[in-house]
Protein backbone atom coordinates (compact mmCIF):
# COMPACT_ATOMS: atom_id res chain seq x y z
CA UNK A 1 0.00 0.00 0.00
CA UNK A 2 2.66 2.26 1.05
CA UNK A 3 4.71 1.43 -2.32
CA UNK A 4 1.75 1.94 -4.14
CA UNK A 5 0.72 5.97 -2.35
CA UNK A 6 5.07 6.76 -3.31
CA UNK A 7 4.47 5.86 -7.19
CA UNK A 8 1.70 8.04 -7.03
CA UNK A 9 2.94 10.80 -5.37
CA UNK A 10 6.13 10.52 -7.70
CA UNK A 11 3.99 10.35 -11.29
CA UNK A 12 1.90 13.60 -10.07
CA UNK A 13 5.61 14.86 -9.43
CA UNK A 14 6.85 14.04 -12.52
CA UNK A 15 3.33 15.36 -14.36
CA UNK A 16 3.50 19.11 -12.30
CA UNK A 17 6.94 19.26 -13.30
CA UNK A 18 6.43 18.87 -17.05
CA UNK A 19 3.35 20.84 -16.79
CA UNK A 20 5.31 24.01 -14.92
CA UNK A 21 8.13 23.43 -17.72
CA UNK A 22 5.89 23.70 -20.96
CA UNK A 23 4.22 26.78 -19.26
CA UNK A 24 6.87 28.56 -18.01
CA UNK A 25 9.02 28.33 -21.12
CA UNK A 26 10.49 31.93 -22.77
CA UNK A 27 10.71 29.80 -26.40
CA UNK A 28 8.96 32.25 -28.63
CA UNK A 29 7.20 31.18 -31.72
CA UNK A 30 8.49 31.62 -35.09
CA UNK A 31 5.64 32.99 -37.08
CA UNK A 32 7.62 33.08 -40.40
CA UNK A 33 6.68 30.04 -41.27
CA UNK A 34 3.15 30.50 -41.60
CA UNK A 35 1.16 31.52 -45.00
CA UNK A 36 -1.94 31.79 -46.74
CA UNK A 37 -0.36 29.44 -49.10
CA UNK A 38 -2.97 26.76 -50.31
CA UNK A 39 -6.05 28.35 -48.65
CA UNK A 40 -8.99 29.30 -50.55
CA UNK A 41 -9.55 33.15 -50.46
CA UNK A 42 -12.39 35.10 -51.17
CA UNK A 43 -11.15 37.57 -53.73
CA UNK A 44 -13.64 40.10 -55.59
CA UNK A 45 -13.07 38.64 -58.43
CA UNK A 46 -15.29 35.97 -59.44
CA UNK A 47 -14.06 31.97 -60.16
CA UNK A 48 -13.91 31.56 -63.76
CA UNK A 49 -16.37 29.08 -65.22
CA UNK A 50 -12.99 26.67 -65.71
CA UNK A 51 -12.13 26.67 -61.94
CA UNK A 52 -15.75 26.90 -60.59
CA UNK A 53 -16.53 23.28 -61.43
CA UNK A 54 -13.26 21.97 -58.92
CA UNK A 55 -14.39 24.17 -56.23
CA UNK A 56 -16.38 22.27 -53.12
CA UNK A 57 -19.49 25.29 -52.82
CA UNK A 58 -21.11 23.23 -49.93
CA UNK A 59 -23.30 25.23 -47.37
CA UNK A 60 -20.53 23.63 -45.43
CA UNK A 61 -17.72 25.77 -47.03
CA UNK A 62 -19.37 28.34 -47.66
CA UNK A 63 -19.10 29.37 -44.14
CA UNK A 64 -15.63 28.76 -43.87
CA UNK A 65 -14.01 31.55 -42.98
CA UNK A 66 -11.30 33.22 -45.71
CA UNK A 67 -9.78 36.63 -45.88
CA UNK A 68 -11.29 39.43 -47.70
CA UNK A 69 -8.60 41.84 -49.68
CA UNK A 70 -11.37 43.76 -51.20
CA UNK A 71 -10.25 46.43 -54.00
CA UNK A 72 -6.75 47.18 -51.95
CA UNK A 73 -3.43 47.01 -53.86
CA UNK A 74 -2.82 43.92 -52.08
CA UNK A 75 -6.18 42.56 -53.16
CA UNK A 76 -5.10 43.39 -56.66
CA UNK A 77 -2.69 41.65 -57.09
CA UNK A 78 -3.69 38.42 -55.09
CA UNK A 79 -6.71 38.46 -57.20
CA UNK A 80 -4.10 38.53 -60.65
CA UNK A 81 -2.30 35.44 -59.14
CA UNK A 82 -5.21 33.37 -58.45
CA UNK A 83 -6.90 34.06 -62.04
CA UNK A 84 -2.97 33.34 -63.37
CA UNK A 85 -1.77 30.13 -61.14
CA UNK A 86 -4.31 29.63 -58.39
CA UNK A 87 -1.50 31.58 -56.06
CA UNK A 88 1.16 28.49 -56.99
CA UNK A 89 4.63 29.59 -56.86
CA UNK A 90 5.98 26.72 -58.23
CA UNK A 91 3.21 26.55 -61.55
CA UNK A 92 4.44 26.45 -64.98
CA UNK A 93 1.81 25.91 -67.42
CA UNK A 94 1.89 24.66 -71.58
CA UNK A 95 3.37 27.90 -72.53
CA UNK A 96 6.21 27.98 -70.25
CA UNK A 97 5.24 30.93 -68.02
CA UNK A 98 6.45 30.80 -64.92
CA UNK A 99 5.12 31.34 -61.16
CA UNK A 100 2.86 32.42 -59.40
CA UNK A 101 2.20 35.32 -61.62
CA UNK A 102 3.19 33.56 -64.95
CA UNK A 103 6.15 35.44 -66.06
CA UNK A 104 7.46 34.69 -69.17
CA UNK A 105 11.24 34.63 -69.57
CA UNK A 106 11.32 37.28 -72.07
CA UNK A 107 9.61 39.70 -69.77
CA UNK A 108 11.37 38.43 -66.32
CA UNK A 109 14.83 39.42 -68.53
CA UNK A 110 13.37 42.90 -68.79
CA UNK A 111 13.42 43.59 -64.76
CA UNK A 112 16.55 41.57 -64.48
CA UNK A 113 15.67 38.63 -63.75
CA UNK A 114 18.31 35.92 -65.65
CA UNK A 115 17.64 32.49 -63.97
CA UNK A 116 14.03 31.11 -64.42
CA UNK A 117 15.18 28.02 -61.93
CA UNK A 118 16.20 30.38 -59.19
CA UNK A 119 13.02 32.49 -59.94
CA UNK A 120 10.35 29.65 -59.41
CA UNK A 121 11.95 28.70 -56.23
CA UNK A 122 12.28 31.97 -55.04
CA UNK A 123 8.68 33.34 -53.46
CA UNK A 124 10.17 36.99 -52.33
CA UNK A 125 11.70 37.12 -56.02
CA UNK A 126 8.48 36.63 -57.82
CA UNK A 127 6.85 39.27 -55.33
CA UNK A 128 9.54 42.14 -56.50
CA UNK A 129 9.03 40.94 -59.90
CA UNK A 130 5.57 41.77 -59.75
CA UNK A 131 6.20 45.02 -58.45
CA UNK A 132 8.79 45.96 -60.63
CA UNK A 133 7.05 45.40 -63.88
CA UNK A 134 3.97 46.48 -62.61
CA UNK A 135 6.22 49.82 -62.54
CA UNK A 136 7.49 49.17 -65.42
CA UNK A 137 4.12 48.94 -67.06
CA UNK A 138 2.76 52.17 -65.33
CA UNK A 139 5.75 53.59 -67.09
CA UNK A 140 4.85 52.91 -70.73
CA UNK A 141 1.50 53.49 -70.35
CA UNK A 142 1.36 56.61 -68.21
CA UNK A 143 -0.16 58.65 -71.26
CA UNK A 144 -2.59 55.98 -72.15
CA UNK A 145 -3.95 55.98 -68.16
CA UNK A 146 -3.99 59.70 -68.61
CA UNK A 147 -6.43 59.85 -72.10
CA UNK A 148 -8.32 56.50 -71.35
CA UNK A 149 -8.78 56.00 -67.41
CA UNK A 150 -12.74 56.93 -66.79
CA UNK A 151 -13.77 56.28 -70.72
CA UNK A 152 -15.90 52.94 -71.41
CA UNK A 153 -14.53 51.13 -74.75
CA UNK A 154 -16.81 48.08 -75.90
CA UNK A 155 -18.76 49.39 -72.72
CA UNK A 156 -16.15 48.84 -69.71
CA UNK A 157 -15.17 51.36 -68.00
CA UNK A 158 -11.13 51.54 -68.27
CA UNK A 159 -9.49 52.05 -64.89
CA UNK A 160 -5.60 52.13 -64.55
CA UNK A 161 -5.81 48.59 -62.51
CA UNK A 162 -7.73 47.51 -65.36
CA UNK A 163 -4.74 48.78 -67.71
CA UNK A 164 -2.19 47.27 -65.41
CA UNK A 165 -3.85 44.13 -65.53
CA UNK A 166 -4.73 43.74 -69.23
CA UNK A 167 -0.29 44.36 -69.59
CA UNK A 168 0.18 41.92 -67.31
CA UNK A 169 -1.44 39.57 -69.45
CA UNK A 170 -0.59 41.21 -72.86
CA UNK A 171 2.29 43.63 -72.71
CA UNK A 172 2.01 47.33 -72.72
CA UNK A 173 2.43 47.21 -76.29
CA UNK A 174 -0.70 45.61 -76.77
CA UNK A 175 -2.85 47.65 -74.45
CA UNK A 176 -2.28 50.29 -76.03
CA UNK A 177 -3.02 49.45 -79.15
CA UNK A 178 -6.32 48.21 -77.85
CA UNK A 179 -7.19 51.23 -76.21
CA UNK A 180 -5.70 53.46 -79.26
CA UNK A 181 -7.67 51.81 -81.48
CA UNK A 182 -10.90 52.16 -79.24
CA UNK A 183 -11.24 48.17 -79.13
CA UNK A 184 -10.66 46.85 -82.67
CA UNK A 185 -7.36 45.12 -81.92
CA UNK A 186 -8.24 42.74 -79.13
CA UNK A 187 -5.52 40.84 -78.12
CA UNK A 188 -5.81 37.35 -76.79
CA UNK A 189 -3.39 34.91 -75.35
CA UNK A 190 -2.72 31.27 -75.85
CA UNK A 191 -5.61 30.40 -73.78
CA UNK A 192 -7.79 32.64 -75.91
CA UNK A 193 -8.18 35.76 -72.59
CA UNK A 194 -8.32 39.28 -73.98
CA UNK A 195 -7.48 42.65 -72.97
CA UNK A 196 -10.76 43.53 -72.82
CA UNK A 197 -11.31 40.90 -70.31
CA UNK A 198 -8.51 41.69 -67.95
CA UNK A 199 -9.61 45.11 -68.53
CA UNK A 200 -13.01 44.06 -66.54
CA UNK A 201 -12.20 41.74 -64.41
CA UNK A 202 -9.46 43.98 -62.49
CA UNK A 203 -11.43 47.40 -62.75
CA UNK A 204 -11.42 49.59 -60.06
CA UNK A 205 -8.73 48.12 -57.54
CA UNK A 206 -6.32 50.76 -55.71
CA UNK A 207 -3.04 50.71 -57.50
CA UNK A 208 -1.23 54.47 -56.62
CA UNK A 209 1.13 52.49 -54.62
CA UNK A 210 2.68 51.77 -57.65
CA UNK A 211 5.23 54.56 -59.26
CA UNK A 212 5.84 54.58 -62.55
CA UNK A 213 9.49 53.52 -63.29
CA UNK A 214 10.70 52.83 -67.01
CA UNK A 215 14.24 51.38 -65.39
CA UNK A 216 12.44 49.35 -62.57
CA UNK A 217 14.69 45.74 -61.82
CA UNK A 218 13.46 42.97 -59.55
CA UNK A 219 17.24 42.32 -58.96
Amino acid sequence: MIKNIASYSALTLTISVLLYASFSTNETIDLSEYSTEGLELNYSVGLDEDIAGNIDVSKESAQTFSPYLGKSFVGFKEALAFKESRGDYTCVNRFGYLGKYQFGKGTLKLIGIHNPTKFLKDPKLQERAFIANAQRNKWILRKDIKNFVGKRINGVLVTESGILAAAHLAGPGNVKKYLRSYGLNNFADGNGTTVSYYLKKFSGYDTSFLKPNRKAKAI
